[in-house]
């Protein structure tokens, strides 16, 4: 037996204090399997012990949640008797050290979120953050990763829809990968996680237990040092085939009325997904070690505990529904194996080769893990803007801004995307957000992911509450009524009191956007230590607490797109301007500053502008609608024109100089499109509204035009197409 040492507990990521919780919970010496199980139970990626004091403020009710957080996603009512299930999950350190399969096992583990509580999937979104561009590692970790995505999302059969990219050199040492899936099933065929039934079985199915992925969750909640190639054996390995088949044996399973509890085995593998089920439904568990299927030999049970293989779930059945189970899994040639059964003791027992190797009170692991609130500081206030510089040519800056890498086309990521395979998407990358139709209905749920991370950094309580609000734009802005929020909240060590007070002030914003929007937050992730002491990378990343919203539209075939419909229809700026230009792509890229504070966000007229601008979409008032972002409302424009092949002049006086009227990036506004003779009521119904209406101009063909006090400044649609679309090709285009 191996003698537990101060070296070997470090080695598991526990503190001192936290190996005596271990003895006093015990009563005894733990021997390492045990002490494997805590590892993981209390390892950050598991137990959220800096986070769940803090993630406890967050709103998570409403009357379309169904199930909020604490289970595998969360749960909201779309009418007619249906659900979305959706979640968004975070492999960011797997992808730094493999990318290929970080990022597809990654999709991986998010689809298995849903499909285990009876959804069919339907969409899946990303949300990636790559360092430099130029970095000599950047290249290699944006292939692989896109690769990653696509090759495991395209074999599966799930459309990837949308997502978003951002580069920064904070993060060329730890890159980020979040993925979101979103699925629909019926209200009455919802599957939960408790375990339930003294004596009834336990089912291991799906791929057999192998030695990838072992220390996986430990490994995610530590920084990185310079030994990340060492940990290249903690990344597990996905077979997107085998997914499909066991989407298909689950779903055929759940028809049924043979499962008790079901749980994908995600982080921690068979230690999270056992102890969660037992905790949750307060029972006890055993589990006969001998019994689960291994793809390697001479296994121990440290090693099958911690496996992250992937493609495998855990099931309590109701008695007598084995063999009826079993066939539906070896039809679709997939491993099913009794492993166990629930006991009544409150404890995990682990029996192998006839010896007890593992006994452990569950509380300890679960609910009393260790829950920490760690100092933290407010970030300070960022000074006002001083010498704003001005522009001398919009054209000139428009074009180099189009190129930046934070605003470039994607195509050449989402090309590599399926993201029409099932034959539901109505809205393809692209836009505001995607939308999907409820298969056989005229719904549509439209989804979105957003953050900016470069606002969160700067001033956190107002980047919190922008990434709740930007979301709640982009639905809106396809005419979709916001309905809830999934999140990924992406932080560096939380044991440094500033990076702390980042996560405490992103969650006060994103707390307060999401009570004023009445837009819930139902499931999440936390991914914490994300920084690197490698050579050559940076510190800290920026703090970036993803958010995944989603929305409803009662008809899909009223969505509303970004694109220009046609000459003549007359452009109109909805919502305040003031031509904030601090914390802007435009001063970051023209003029190398990242200053002053972010803009600011009033949550009040963002619902009023959602509420006005979706019964605009419903009604047919609005042809065209973008929401103002990165780049100001230039690069709308500009957006707006390259979707449609058709451009626009600008002729009237722009109040707050051309830089700031042009690259602000003033929240809670939309630029849309209205026919001529709809103008009138347009302007009057906007008035009655209380909302800020300007003309500013009208669609022409082919150019985007500037009609200046001090000149006209044009730029072709074909020039603007090269600069946007050059970007990724140009990076990629030699073997990576």
């Amino acid at each position: 037996m191996t003698q537990i040492t101060p070296e070997i507990v470090a080695e598991h990521g526990l503190s001192p204090e936290e190996y005596d919780r271990v003895l006093h919970a015990m009563g005894r010496e733990p021997n390492l399997t045990e002490l494997g199980i805590f590892s993981v139970m209390w390892s950050e990626h598991c137990s959220y012990k800096s986070s769940r004091i803090h993630l406890k403020k967050l709103p998570t009710e409403g009357p379309q949640v169904i199930c909020g957080p604490g289970e595998n996603a969360g749960v909201i009512d779309i009418g007619d008797g249906q659900a979305a299930i959706f979640k968004m999950e975070s492999h960011n350190h797997p992808s730094y050290i493999e990318p290929y399969q970080g990022a597809a096992t990654g999709v991986g583990g998010i689809l298995r979120d849903v499909f285990t509580m009876g959804a069919r999937p339907i969409a899946n979104l990303n949300a990636l953050r790559f360092g430099r561009p130029d970095h000599p590692k950047m290249r290699h970790l944006i292939a692989g990763v896109v690769h990653g995505i696509g090759g495991y999302g395209n074999c599966v059969g799930v459309p990837t829809v949308g997502g978003e990219v951002n580069f920064h050199p904070a993060y060329d040492g730890n890159i980020l990968v979040n993925a979101m899936t979103v699925g629909v099933a019926d209200q009455d065929k919802i599957f939960y996680s408790a375990a339930s039934g003294v004596g009834n079985s336990i089912v291991y199915v799906g791929s057999k237990t192998g030695r990838d992925g072992i220390h996986g969750a430990t490994m995610a909640s530590a920084d990185f040092g310079e030994d990340s190639e060492e940990k290249r054996p903690t990344v597990q390995v996905g077979d997107p085939f085998t997914e499909k088949l066991l989407i298909e044996a689950c779903l055929e399973l759940m028809a049924s009325d043979a499962i008790v509890a079901i749980q994908d085995m995600g982080a921690a593998g068979l230690t999270s997904s056992s102890v969660e089920m037992a905790s949750k439904g307060g029972v006890g568990i055993e589990l006969i070690m001998d019994d689960v299927p291994q793809r390697e030999t001479g296994m121990t049970p440290y090693e099958m505990m911690l496996s992250e293989s992937q493609e495998r779930m855990l099931m309590v059945l109701k008695p007598g529904r084995e063999d009826f189970a079993q066939a539906i899994f070896r039809k679709w040639e997939l491993d099913f194996a009794v492993i166990g059964h629930v006991t009544d003791t409150g404890r995990m027992v682990l029996k192998w080769k006839g010896d007890v190797v593992a006994d452990i009170p569950l509380a300890p692991l679960a609910d009393e893990a260790p829950l920490y609130d760690r100092p933290h500081v407010p970030t300070p206030k960022r000074a006002p803007l001083t010498d704003l510089p001005e522009t001398t040519d919009v054209a000139a800056d428009l074009l180099k801004l189009m190129a930046s890498p934070d605003i470039a086309s994607r195509r050449w990521i989402w090309e590599q995307y399926d993201h029409m395979v099932g034959g539901d998407t109505v809205q393809r990358p692209g836009g505001d957000a995607a939308v999907v139709r409820v298969h056989g209905t005229q719904k549509g749920l439209a989804m979105t992911t957003d953050c900016t991370p470069r606002y969160c950094f700067a001033d956190p309580v107002e980047g919190g509450k922008q990434a709740i609000a930007e979301a709640y734009r982009n639905l809106s802005a396809v005419g979709a009524t916001p309905l809830a929020v999934t999140n990924c909240l992406n932080f560096a060590n939380p044991q440094r009191p500033e990076i702390m007070g980042q996560i405490v002030g992103c969650l006060e914003g994103m707390s307060e956007a999401c009570r004023t929007l009445d837009f819930p937050i139902v499931s999440g992730n936390v991914s914490l230590y994300n920084e690197s002491k490698a050579t050559g990378g940076g510190s800290a990343i920026l703090p970036t607490p993803a958010i995944g919203g989603v929305g409803l539209l009662k008809d899909w075939s009223k969505s509303c797109t970004i694109g220009f419909k046609g000459t003549g229809d007359i452009i109109i700026a909805l919502g305040e301007r003031s031509g904030h230009l601090g914390q802007s792509i435009w001063l970051r890229e023209l003029h190398g500053r990242e200053e002053g504070p972010p803009p600011p966000v009033d949550l009040m007229m963002e619902r009023r502008l959602g509420v006005f601008v979706r019964k605009a979409i419903c009604g047919g008032a609005i042809t065209a609608c973008h929401d103002v972002s990165d780049g100001g409302l230039a690069v709308t424009l500009a957006e707006m024109a390259l979707a449609s092949g058709i451009g626009a002049i600008i002729d009237q006086p722009q109040p707050f100089g051309i830089a700031g009227s042009f690259f602000g990036e003033d929240q809670g506004l939309y630029v849309v499109t209205v026919a001529d003779e709809a103008l009138a009521d347009f302007l009057v119904a906007a008035d009655n509204a209380g909302l800020a209406a300007d003309p500013i101009g009208r669609t022409i063909a082919s150019r985007l035009i500037f009609e200046l006090e001090d000149g006209d400044y044009c730029v072709t649609i074909d020039d603007l197409r090269a600069a946007h679309e050059g970007f990724f090709p140009a990076l990629m285009g030699a073997p990576a």
